[in-house]
């Protein structure tokens, strides 16, 4: 029986994290631990013993997870790592989207079918609850905006397409089985640790190298930018929410600044003057290119309480002040793909 209401504690409830390696999943990995949860944490094999991301934890937060290498693509392994789990959020994904172009087939195993492993893992196990980590490229450029949960789905690449498939998924499983899933959908999450592929620590990490003439790609797209914290904050009101299986609930600010726009406040967070130079290996196919995501997050706030706090000037100070710390992580003269 689920144990999560609107105003429950985790402490003590027992939940596994899958990409707790990364970005988001290792925030959200060292948020539940700080709530009391019984944390396990899914992180990518590889012969180094590495769980990524959370090897920068504090010794508290490593000495309260147990941490399990493994790869979402092997069924009978997600099965055994959900053995007495309550609640499981699934953020173990491919998502560079320009290398979804170079190499789909491995984003159909590791999304479409890593999805369909921890669907059927839950099933078999009887969790409380699967969280399903979404994208809001599901929408590509939109028809209308604000962006709202009812919007039309559309692929406008390998990437999103697999996303797609993986919501659809979870909502004929939980039409079909009533396995208790609950999709969350972030708009563009950023903050420290992020990789070099996404646009801010791009932007940043050229600018903290001491360059001046910053290469982009196109300046015109607008995003729905979400600090890292709030993304993580909604994923924990999901795990507490009540009557929410079933849902796809949108995390974003209600805001869309463009590549230009953010371009610039990052240059007034660094305190310096530079330039940009459009480098067209950094192009997506203009059919591929989604040109606005802009959520409306009333519904977030309806039915999880949940509501960006961190505004963008914030949130990049905070980036910029991370990045500098950890620029020996980037290379800011390559193209990250």
């Amino acid at each position: 029986m689920s144990r999560t209401s609107s105003n429950a504690p985790l402490r003590g409830v027992k939940v596994l994290v899958t990409g707790a390696d990364g970005f988001i999943g290792s925030h959200l990995t060292e948020a539940l631990v700080r709530e009391g949860a019984d944390v396990r944490a899914m992180c990518f094999y590889n012969s180094n013993g590495s769980a990524g991301w959370l090897d920068q934890s504090g010794d508290d937060i490593r000495a309260a997870i147990d941490v399990r290498l493994g790869d979402v693509r092997d069924a009978r392994w997600v099965e055994a790592v959900c053995e007495d789990v309550e609640i499981v959020f699934h953020l173990a994904a491919l998502i560079a989207i320009p290398y979804s172009y170079t190499a789909p087939e491995s984003f159909v195993d590791t999304n479409v079918r890593g999805t369909l492993n921890m669907l059927e893992a839950v099933r078999r196990a009887g969790c409380a609850r699967l969280i399903q980590t979404s994208t809001s490229e599901v929408y590509g450029t939109p028809d209308s905006l604000p962006i709202r949960e009812s919007h039309p789905l559309k692929g406008q690449s390998p990437y999103s397409a697999t996303k797609i498939a993986a919501d659809k998924l979870c909502e004929a499983y939980f039409s079909s089985f009533g396995t208790p899933v609950v999709t969350l959908r972030p708009f563009n999450t950023y903050g420290p640790r992020q990789s070099a592929r996404a646009v801010i620590p791009t932007i940043l990490s050229q600018l903290l190298a001491g360059q001046r003439v910053i290469r982009l790609g196109n300046l015109k797209p607008r995003r729905d930018l979400t600090f890292v914290s709030d993304t993580v904050a909604g994923f924990v009101a999901a795990a507490r929410a009540t009557d929410v299986n079933g849902e796809t609930i949108q995390l974003g600010t209600g805001r869309a600044e463009s590549v230009g726009d953010v371009f610039a406040a990052a240059c007034k967070v660094c305190g310096v003057d530079a330039t940009v130079e459009q480098d067209t290996a950094r192009l997506r196919p203009d059919r591929s290119e989604v040109m606005v995501l802009q959520s409306d997050p009333s519904f977030a706030s309806e039915r999880l309480g949940w509501q960006a706090a961190v505004g963008l000037e914030d949130g990049l100070a905070q980036t910029a002040e991370w990045i500098e710390r950890n620029l020996a992580s980037y290379s800011p003269e390559c193209y990250a793909v």
